[in-house]
């Protein structure tokens, strides 16, 4: 233990070192001053446990020593032991007790009593110096424990808000149930979720259940998931938030319970998965349209084939690898663009460009950038195909003198398209329409409500095609050949339907006029062909017929209007599709499908088995 400073003031050195003699058995630091002035200087520069001071002292006393020395701060609390050889009075006695004198010894001294007392203050200063020392390594202590609470509290907040980020970032709140008293404690992000405001909306099972879809309360409300094995829990299920939207949500959770198995909370987390969820749709969508265009491609490629003529077996190769050609180029400009069109210049340009002369240009193309709709695009590349075809054949191109201006411009109202040959073979229209011809024909003036209008002049074909801007993603120009149509005869070999009335729905031209010959080879009679369902409703309601071929998909709307329409008049129809039949809604399970591409034995059979007994539909009758 460190020893402490004991102060001996006296003006009498013998005094001095008689108190020195005395309290030398204490084993204490002993400081001798033998003047006020000296005495103070000592404190100034020492730390001194006690100080013992002579009362009587030339000049200052030492009851006004005891007072400067009480004056400074750092000695408020310091022990002061007076000695007095004189006998004193009892104001003298107080007064320095007033001062802050702590005892009194009078001379003689007895060194027992001056070393007991002494000792006494001793002990009380080392007692506070370790108490002072405990208060301030407490407060060390204190501090460092409020740094490190503060830096966790810190750390903490950081956290959350890392948390609240994570979970508004991820579409995701978090909540809390008191099973007992239904009471929910959320964060931002269910509100968020649900769509309810926190100001105004407070959250408990009953408000929460009661937003959950009615398909799903089953098995997603408290019960249901309580009810499941195990502490944890996963669901999926929809809510109407109060504005009517629905919305997919994900929850999971742990249910924590008491001793006996109760329980009594649960804690989980709420996902948004919309997204996620019109994301999957749209995946089963995207790969039943595939499967759909797929079968459609192959469809039209198997109407090509048979409704090509040619007088031998090369020019029937000819003629089809020329057609499927220009299929193929349209099918690479539609992919380019995910199939939601293709430029009408980039159709001309892929077609032209076998026909471009090197010494000079003998085809003259003009017009401004127009987006074809699908359907649009590969019925006038095939048009434009049969054009160049026919003129390479018979027209302008087949001569080198000749030229092909092939020109387009957009109005109000249509597309028109004029295709001028010039410099060739003198032309006569033809007696007959060829597959070409008939291609354009259709195409413009049924499937699209437009016009056509040839003119076979003396120096070449001149064509005028206008197309109604409804199709700009979607325009079609005109096909000529000389091929002629098959005898009337020989495709009424077979009349197994005779005199049936049909209609006919469908928005792929070639899949339609395939479907045609088959019925009309059969012996039936195609009361009407339509692309668009406004057609195929107008029909419907117009014309007598016994029954029905419906696409399922036409031209991107689906066909339930009218299959839903002819279903509650009792007419018999077939579905003719791309897709499988789990694409169909269930109230037409019992509606016959036929893939594509159609065979005509299938077809026959279907029909004859629905026809058997159906009476004929009448124009104008009332709907369900």
């Amino acid at each position: 233990m460190d020893k402490a400073n004991i102060l001996l003031v006296d003006d009498q050195p013998a005094k001095l070192l008689a108190y020195e003699v005395i309290l030398g058995e204490l084993g204490e630091n002993l400081i001798k001053a033998s003047t006020p002035q000296e005495a103070l200087g000592v404190l100034l520069k020492t730390d001194v446990a006690v100080v013992l001071i002579d009362v009587v002292m030339p000049g200052v006393d030492g009851f006004e020593l005891a007072a400067m020395i009480r004056e400074h701060p750092r000695f408020q609390k310091l022990a002061m032991i007076f000695v007095s050889a004189v006998q004193i009075a009892e104001t003298d006695h107080l007064r320095g007790y007033e001062i802050g004198a702590v005892d009194y010894v009078t001379v003689p001294v007895v060194p027992e009593v001056l070393r007991a007392k002494v000792k006494v203050f001793l002990e009380l200063y080392r007692k506070t110096r370790q108490l002072e020392e405990m208060n301030v390594e407490l407060e060390r202590r204190v501090a460092a424990r409020t740094a490190e609470l503060e830096a966790q509290t810190e750390r903490l907040q950081r956290s959350e808000e890392r948390r609240s980020i994570a979970l508004s970032a991820g579409d995701m709140g978090s909540w809390e149930v008191d099973l007992a008293t239904g009471h929910i404690e959320w964060d931002d992000g269910p509100y968020r979720i649900f769509g309810v405001d926190p100001a105004r909306f407070e959250p408990t099972v009953e408000r929460i259940e009661a937003m959950i879809h009615p398909d799903d309360h089953g098995k997603s409300s408290v019960v249901a998931l309580v009810g499941t094995n195990g502490p944890r829990f996963q669901t999926e299920f929809r809510i109407v938030r109060p504005s009517g939207e629905v919305r997919w949500c994900y929850g999971a959770g742990i249910i924590l319970r008491d001793a006996a198995g109760k329980p009594v909370r649960m804690n989980g987390v709420t996902v948004d998965i919309t997204e996620r969820k019109r994301a999957e749709e749209r995946q089963v969508l995207l790969a039943r349209e595939v499967d759909h265009r797929a079968k459609n491609t192959l469809a039209v490629v198997l109407s090509v084939l048979r409704l090509t003529r040619a007088a031998s077996t090369p020019e029937f190769i000819a003629t089809v690898e020329g057609r499927i050609h220009a299929l193929a180029m349209t099918h690479n400009l539609l992919s380019a663009t995910h199939w939601e069109g293709a430029d009408l210049r980039r159709i001309v340009d892929e077609e032209m460009a076998p026909y471009h002369a090197s010494h000079r240009r003998r085809v003259v193309t003009s017009g401004p950038s127009v987006v074809l709709l699908p359907a649009t695009a590969q019925a006038v590349a095939l048009a434009v195909h049969e054009l160049a075809t026919n003129a390479a054949k018979y027209g302008a191109l087949s001569t080198d003198a000749g030229t092909l201006q092939l020109a387009w411009s957009v109005g109000p109202d249509a597309v028109a398209l004029t295709w001028s040959e010039t410099g060739g073979p003198a032309t006569t229209e033809p007696k007959a329409l060829g597959f070409g011809l008939t291609i354009v024909r259709s195409s413009i003036e049924e499937q699209f409500r437009g016009g056509v209008v040839y003119d076979w002049r003396p120096e070449g074909l001149h064509c005028t095609l206008s197309i109604p801007s409804t199709q700009i993603a979607a325009p079609a120009p005109v096909a000529s050949t000389t091929e002629s149509v098959a005898p009337a005869a020989e495709r009424r070999a077979r009349r197994s339907l005779a005199d049936k009335r049909l209609l006919v729905v469908e928005d792929e031209l070639l899949v339609s006029m395939l479907v045609r010959r088959m019925l009309d080879e059969l012996g039936a009679v195609v009361v009407a062909t339509c692309g668009r369902l406004v057609d195929a409703m107008a029909a419907a309601k117009a014309e007598r017929f016994d029954g029905a071929i419906l696409d399922l998909n036409l031209a991107g709307e689906p066909a339930d209007p009218l299959a839903d329409l002819l279903l509650a008049r009792g007419v018999p129809f077939v579905f003719i599709t791309g897709y499988q039949r789990d694409s169909l809604d269930r109230r037409y399970a019992n509606v016959p499908v036929l893939q594509k591409p159609i065979d005509a034995a299938a077809l026959e059979r279907v029909l004859l088995s629905l026809l058997d007994t159906t009476p004929l539909l009448q124009a104008g009758a009332s709907t369900a």
